[in-house]
């Protein structure tokens, strides 16, 4: 028998993606993240053009450098992040980003500090660089924002960084500048980095973004164009930081994909410089959706924190794998919190980024089922 890598024996597939696959034809998905808008008719004519064109073949390693100076000018006007075109990284989607920083930057034994509740991925990166993964708790109480001082507590000599995800899946927490700032002062500090993981940043309701890449240059700074210009398909992302470190990141990426598809990166640069109603319009409707789901859960009975950003509301429910099958019997397809960190197994979480007649109906059904 073929013996596999001992590194994969801490990793499990997602739960996210376990439930996608058990849902039936006609179940309503409140599981995944992908928003359910076609991209924008603009991103659309562009890469039809591209194609016709015939630009489909290999780009430079790193990225197509009218791309790059695009996304350097995006950080500059939305960040306050001053960045060349050398020190941002073309990516195929946030999550090889994820990926290749974590196999770039650590090593066996490093210590990671990630949010818990937190992405599922940012344990699993962790992992497969054979690094330590640890869990920095945040509360519903403090609607499960991460603090500086959460993070100071465990900072010791084999601290080699931290992700930080704001606004985050699965809360919706949004961080505050104060505890941003602070944080980056401890990256300084003590000599860590920030992995930061923004692809949420557009979708934010009550509450302001910051970057750590605005107070700290310990940062390597995670964004993509999936969430905010529903172009889950492109599968293209970017990092950005420090020319020295994407320069051997890059090692990594080259051995991975080697670069990301040329028709994405056209369609990534138009999405940048002519979309911004398109972003407007899909905000406003998230936020109309995220009134309608939380309307729904105190008709339920159920608890939630204050969600600020992104797409998701991770409210608290006892025996919440038990309600997320009863669910999944009812036609409703949930997330339950155990895979985002073992302090969620009481939560489920919800997203909206579906139409709103199909939370209706989804809200409906799930009031058949008690709590």
């Amino acid at each position: 028998m073929i013996r596999m890598a001992d590194r994969l024996g801490k990793v499990d597939l997602s739960d996210v993606r376990k439930m996608f696959e058990a849902s039936g034809e006609n179940d309503i998905n409140l599981g995944l993240g992908e928003p359910d808008f076609d991209i924008p008719e603009n991103v659309k004519k562009t890469v039809i053009n591209c194609i016709e064109n015939g630009f489909t073949h290999y780009t430079s390693n790193i990225g197509c450098i009218e791309l790059r100076e695009e996304i350097s000018k995006k950080l500059r006007k939305d960040n306050s992040v001053n960045l060349d075109s050398s020190s941002i990284m073309v990516t195929t989607g946030a999550s090889e980003a994820l990926y290749i920083a974590s196999q770039g930057l650590f090593n066996k034994d490093d210590e990671v500090l990630i949010p818990d509740p937190g992405f599922l991925s940012y344990r699993a990166c962790v992992d497969l660089a054979e690094a330590k993964p640890i869990p920095i708790k945040t509360s519903f109480d403090n609607d499960y924002k991460m603090e500086y001082v959460d993070v100071q507590d465990k900072i010791n000599s084999k601290t080699k960084g931290v992700i930080l995800n704001s606004p985050s899946n699965p809360t919706g927490a949004v961080m505050d500048k104060e505890n941003i700032k602070a944080i980056c002062d401890l990256s300084i500090d003590h000599d860590f980095i920030i992995i930061s993981d923004e692809i949420y940043e557009k979708i934010i309701y009550d509450a302001k973004h910051y970057s750590p890449a605005q107070f700290s240059e310990n940062t390597l700074l995670i964004n993509g164009f999936s969430k905010a210009y529903s172009m889950t398909g492109f599968r293209i992302g970017y990092m950005a930081g420090q020319t020295n470190v994407i320069d051997e990141i890059l090692k990594v990426h080259q051995y991975n994909t080697a670069c990301v598809s040329s028709i994405s990166q056209t369609g990534a640069y138009e999405a940048l410089k002519n979309s911004n109603e398109y972003v407007e319009n899909l905000v406003k409707e998230f936020k109309r959706r995220k009134d309608l789901i939380l309307s729904g859960l105190d008709d339920l009975g159920l608890e939630y924190s204050n969600s600020q950003g992104a797409f998701y509301v991770f409210p608290k429910i006892e025996n919440a794998m038990d309600y997320v099958m009863r669910a999944l019997k009812s036609g409703v397809v949930l997330v339950p919190g155990r895979g985002f960190g073992e302090s969620s197994r009481n939560n489920i979480r919800i997203s909206y980024a579906n139409s709103y007649e199909n939370i209706e109906e989804a809200l409906d059904r799930l009031k058949t089922i008690k709590c």
